[in-house]
């Protein structure tokens, strides 16, 4: 039940606190109002911290906060902020420790219980309406809360100060400054290995996440090594989601986790982030295996972000797709009951996907138990010889029943599309993009993901300012609010930028990565003790509630970690420029950690790529030359995968100083191969270049005896 008078969240921009406008709950926003009111009232404040795709926030909403009886509790007890993770990660990630340290718990939606001034001292995560489960019901945990607080007030605030310190310590790696060693990429690896499912793939047991940096940094170990061990985990675990639930066999792209270890029954929100790394996962399985089922799993991703997290008009990535479509529903969007297939399908086309898929009157889902998750029972072969027909005729059928399928789904109720315009995460989705365009020939790919970064420069990005946050919200009715750049916004641009001058060889996006990375060490580096904060949110008394304590975020969770994120920008760069402080930022910034990594195993592996890129050279592979020859060159130099490798192709005349990022224009325009007017390839690390290639082959062999040299 709601009411028909609106709280403030209606003037909110954000997709999720726009949700709960019509809650009786009398929210504020995150902000001076919210806080000036708890002190002037003497009343804690309950802060609800979720996102417009978290399944559990919205039972938690049509349990909880939509009730009247609980709003009126609220209401009169506490003053109520709601906060968007998507929107303010900065909130999200301090009140996260403390809640962790509080209960052992974290997630969203995230409820906790703070002193007026904004510090924690109580707080768990879904709490449901009645007891059960060895939960307290919320009304219940709420009267408690505001009872302590008046009658035990002293203790209050001493457990707030304990949990304040518990999230001074979580990231400040005082302790872990160390020397940088590279042995931390062997130790990663060999988390990855320990904790490796060998019959199902991933890593650990239930619920089972992608883990993405770790799957790239185990394919780039594999290549310079040739341990079978890691090529066995990443080929194993990538097979083993592609054929399950977690991703959407009809529409392609992978949901946010699988709460089975089988890969079966995922959690179903899509998120753009996810989806991303992913795609790079499968282009680089591709690339160092030749299998055209990675190829095609990556291609599939792209379809489903084209055709559903895309501003196809003006370019940029929206953010997610919510789980459900409704209060009550659980996946139904994405689920079939048996009658639910038959129906839309031949009596051929029913009887291979449901053996293919394993359609059954009992499925899996818990609230309806008819409903099935699709995922991949039985080989093609396996059910050709059980059926006594060919494999080209049970993949027919196949391709007739998802397209059936997929149309009939497209007919159902649609979970919401939050169309916000992250800038961080398109910044990540347009790397993807352009690594998939280059690595499967994809040139609408490609374009559109140059399109996108574009309209980020444009609309994100402003010299004086700085970079913002967001550059649109999902609800084009709502007032645009400005979130400022935070770290992960400027090393994931800076990364795309730079990625689209090596796609481009336009100089004016080199020139953009340098700009932002510089405006990044202005604002977030720590010239005292090196590594980089993850906001410029004042930090001292201005700061609301726990915004002033300082976090340099490490461990990947589940986007890339900005700390190693930057320390990959700065060595890219310094791989164009030679200029030294960027390389001596980037050292900083892993010493930060150096005592420490590798005890956190594949939790920090984007800490691992920023280590590989530390210990190799940049290597540049450029190809010079307008002719079929060039292009053949080119297609050899990104057959391949290395971490710490990009491939340029520059026409017969760009080859000149001014079209060059620095350290290259010193060395390429002197070569005398380029004198000769023949297409050439040119392998150059540390600061100069090979013997020039003509043949494709030899720059194969090169390739592949530079990659066993790095190791």
């Amino acid at each position: 039940m709601t009411t028909t008078t609106l709280n403030s969240l209606a003037r909110a921009s954000s997709a999720y606190l726009r949700s709960a406008m019509h809650q009786p709950v009398q929210w504020h926003e995150w902000g001076e109002e919210a806080f000036a009111l708890a002190k002037r009232e003497n009343k804690p404040i309950l802060l609800d911290i979720g996102a417009v795709w978290c399944h559990w926030c919205h039972v938690m909403d049509r349990e909880s906060y939509d009730s009247p009886e609980i709003a009126q509790i609220i209401n009169t007890l506490f003053v109520a902020v709601k906060v968007d993770r998507d929107e303010r990660p900065d909130i999200d990630s301090r009140y996260q420790i403390a809640v962790q340290s509080v209960s052992g718990q974290g997630g969203w939606p995230l409820t906790a219980f703070l002193t007026p001034d904004g510090k924690p001292f109580y707080g768990g995560t879904y709490f449901p309406p009645d007891e059960g489960y060895g939960r307290p019901s919320f009304r219940r945990v709420l009267l408690s809360i505001a009872n302590a607080y008046q009658e035990k007030n002293s203790d209050v605030l001493d457990q707030a100060k304990l949990v304040e310190s518990a999230i001074t310590h979580a990231e400040s790696h005082g302790a872990a400054q160390a020397d940088f060693s590279p042995r931390v990429i062997h130790d990663i690896a060999q988390s990855a290995l320990k904790m490796f499912d060998a019959r199902n793939g991933g890593f650990g047991s239930a619920p089972k996440f992608p883990h993405s940096s770790a799957i790239d940094l185990l394919i780039d170990q594999y290549q310079s090594t040739g341990d079978e061990r890691l090529r066995n985990v990443f080929v194993t675990t990538l097979e083993k989601m592609a054929r399950g639930g977690v991703y959407d066999q009809l529409a392609g792209g992978f949901h946010r986790y699988s709460v089975d270890e089988r890969w079966v029954v995922p959690h179903f929100e899509k998120m753009s982030y996810d989806n991303s790394e992913l795609l790079k996962n499968y282009v680089h399985a591709y690339q160092v295996t030749g299998s055209e089922f990675f190829a095609g799993v990556a291609r599939d991703i792209i379809r489903w972000m084209d055709e559903w997290l895309s501003d196809r008009e003006r370019g940029g990535f929206y953010a997610s797709q919510d789980a459900d479509y409704s209060m009550d529903d659980d996946g139904d969007y994405f689920t079939w009951t048996l009658d639910e297939a038959t129906a839309v399908l031949s009596e051929e086309e029913a009887k291979v996907a449901c053996l293919y898929y394993d359609i059954n009157e009992v499925g899996e889902m818990h609230h309806n138990p008819a409903k099935n998750v699709l995922y991949v029972r039985a080989p093609v072969e396996e059910i050709a010889k059980r059926l006594s027909l060919t494999r080209t005729g049970i993949e027919e059928l196949l391709q007739s029943a998802k397209k059936k399928m997929y149309a009939a789904r497209l007919q159902r109720p649609t979970p919401y599309v939050d169309k916000t315009v992250y800038v961080g995460w398109n910044g990540l989705c347009i790397s993807a993009y352009l690594e998939a365009a280059k690595a499967l020939k994809l040139d609408p790919a490609r374009h559109f993901a140059l399109r996108s970064l574009d309209r980020i420069l444009s609309e994100a990005w402003n010299p004086e300012r700085g970079l913002n946050h967001v550059i649109a919200y999902s609800d084009p009715s709502a007032q645009h609010r400005v979130v400022a750049g935070m770290l992960d916004d400027y090393a994931f641009t800076v990364i795309a930028c730079l990625d689209a001058y090596e796609a481009t060889a336009d100089l004016s996006y080199f020139n953009f990565a340098r700009s932002l990375v510089n405006a990044m060490v202005n604002r977030f580096f720590d010239a005292t003790s090196g590594g980089f904060f993850d906001s410029e949110l004042p930090r001292d008394q201005t700061a609301l509630g726990v915004l002033g304590t300082p976090r340099k975020p490490f461990q990947d969770s589940p986007t890339p970690a900005g700390n190693p994120a930057a320390a990959i920008t700065l060595l890219r760069l310094h791989g164009y420029t030679n200029v030294p402080s960027y390389r001596e930022k980037a050292e900083q910034t892993l010493e930060v950690l150096g005592g420490s990594a590798s005890q956190y195993g594949i939790f920090v592996s984007t800490y691992g790529i920023a280590a590989v890129h530390f210990m190799r050279p940049h290597t540049q592979v450029i190809i010079v030359g307008s002719d079929q020859f060039a292009d053949e060159l080119a297609r050899t130099a990104t057959a391949s995968f290395a971490l710490n490798r990009t491939v340029l192709k520059l026409a017969a005349g760009e080859a000149v100083p001014q079209n060059l990022p620095p350290a290259l224009a010193e060395t390429i325009p002197n070569l005398p191969a380029l004198k000769s007017g023949k297409s050439v390839a040119l392998i150059c690390a540390g600061f100069s270049c090979q013997p020039p290639i003509f043949d494709p082959t030899q720059l194969a062999q090169q390739l592949a005896a530079t990659r066993q040299g790095d190791h």
